[in-house]
């Protein structure tokens, strides 16, 4: 598995993603983006191991309404890359639900974020996340309130879906002020205007197949895949990181070696 070690979790799940169809990629990105972030974009995927998978399981338990439902996109991703190989061992046993209702002080635990480094539009963007969503509460606590006011509650599906959407918000939002209260944010480094580095987006040709390509190279906590938004430590950030227009980079692969051309940097 010497060239399956350099696939990082970020790039797997961009190859997972590609995949599915529209519809499910829409369903399972949110989810996925979580399990990224929790474990960091740039780490090698078959580092994971049985008991963290175990672990993320009991702790996305602890605070979101409907688990199952929620860890079915991260259990059919960790099917595929046992299929492609890409880990030694299958991993998606280990991701059970948890019955155990863990305590409120264990639950701010289980939802603290190790520090990040954020680029500076990225940490806007959360926290206009963060302030978008404290703006729905009072909608939601109305909704509430109006479904609670139906005294049937056998069959009251406006306060299942009001009671499910104020789980995930609230979860969200302790997930981001984890994030905000323990990031900076990132210093760019020194660079000319045609000059890979972070926060640029970078357009390349692969050599091979002519395919063209575009990434904007972030901090590996702002990873997002399915956005084209790559990780400065995974492989191919790395390969393009200072990298000047005109420069050929080799990138290793499952599939094997992959040669780009950077035709263009902007930003």
């Amino acid at each position: 598995m010497s060239e399956q070690q350099n696939v990082s979790l970020s790039e797997a799940v961009t190859m997972f993603l590609a995949t599915l169809s529209p519809e499910q990629k829409h369903e399972s990105q949110q989810e996925l983006n979580r399990f990224v972030r929790w474990y960091g974009g740039e780490r090698a995927i078959n580092e994971l191991s049985a008991r963290e998978i175990g672990n993320y399981g009991a702790n996305i338990s602890a605070f979101v309404t409907d688990p199952v439902k929620k860890l079915e996109p991260i259990r059919s991703f960790l099917s595929y890359a046992r299929k492609k190989k890409l880990v030694e061992i299958s991993l998606a046993p280990h991701l059970r639900v948890s019955k155990a209702k863990l305590s409120r002080s264990a639950r701010r635990v289980a939802v603290e974020i190790s520090p990040v480094s954020l680029t500076s539009e990225g940490y806007a963007a959360l926290e206009s996340e963060l302030e978008a969503l404290k703006s729905e509460r009072p909608r939601i606590a109305e909704q509430l309130r109006l479904a609670l006011a139906d005294k049937d509650f056998r069959e009251n599906a406006p306060l299942e879906a009001a009671r499910e959407r104020q789980g995930h918000i609230e979860a969200r939002i302790r997930e981001l002020e984890a994030v905000l209260k323990g990031s900076a944010i990132a210093e760019q480094a020194p660079r000319t205007t045609q000059t890979a580095g972070i926060g640029c987006t970078v357009s390349l040709r692969d050599l091979g197949s002519g395919e063209q390509l575009r990434y904007t190279l972030v901090s590996p906590s702002e990873a997002d895949p399915a956005g084209g938004k790559l990780s400065i430590a995974s492989p191919t950030g790395k390969a393009l990181l200072y990298k000047k227009t005109g420069a050929v980079v080799e990138v290793i692969a499952p599939v094997g070696t992959l040669r780009y051309q950077i035709d263009d940097i902007k930003g």
